[in-house]
């Protein structure tokens, strides 16, 4: 079994950076992709970028690409989601996901394990 816990987010005005963390505990492989996505209300959760496992490659949605950089950390088993120029849209509780695998893909269903969440909240 592998736990994931979010950490980082909160209310931010437009503009503003954020660094999320995601702390992964349990049965962890530094070969495994990890990933965050994200859910607004009333809008189904969507893909915003993962990394490969030893973070190889990584690949970002195009509503935050130039914005957002995922990275990991192997030896704390972490990974991070620094987000900068944030907008309103933005706005949703971001999720980490990891899964046995070792490419970085962009689909909810091929991730096994979920994080509970954290809430963040751009202001105009």
């Amino acid at each position: 079994q592998v736990r994931l816990v979010e950490s980082g987010g909160g209310l931010v005005q437009a503009g503003a950076s954020l660094r999320l963390s995601c702390a992964a505990s349990g049965r962890t492989s530094s070969s495994s992709a990890m990933a965050w996505f994200r859910q607004a209300p009333g809008k189904e959760r969507e893909f915003v970028a993962a990394i490969s496992g030893g973070g190889g490659s990584t690949v970002y949605a195009d509503s935050v690409k130039g914005r957002f950089t995922i990275s990991g950390d192997n030896a704390k088993n972490t990974v991070y989601l620094q987000m900068n120029s944030l907008k309103p849209e933005d706005t949703a509780v971001y999720y980490c996901a990891t899964r046995w695998g070792t490419i970085a893909v962009v689909t909810p269903a091929q991730y096994s394990y979920w994080g509970q969440g954290t809430q963040v909240t751009v202001s105009s």
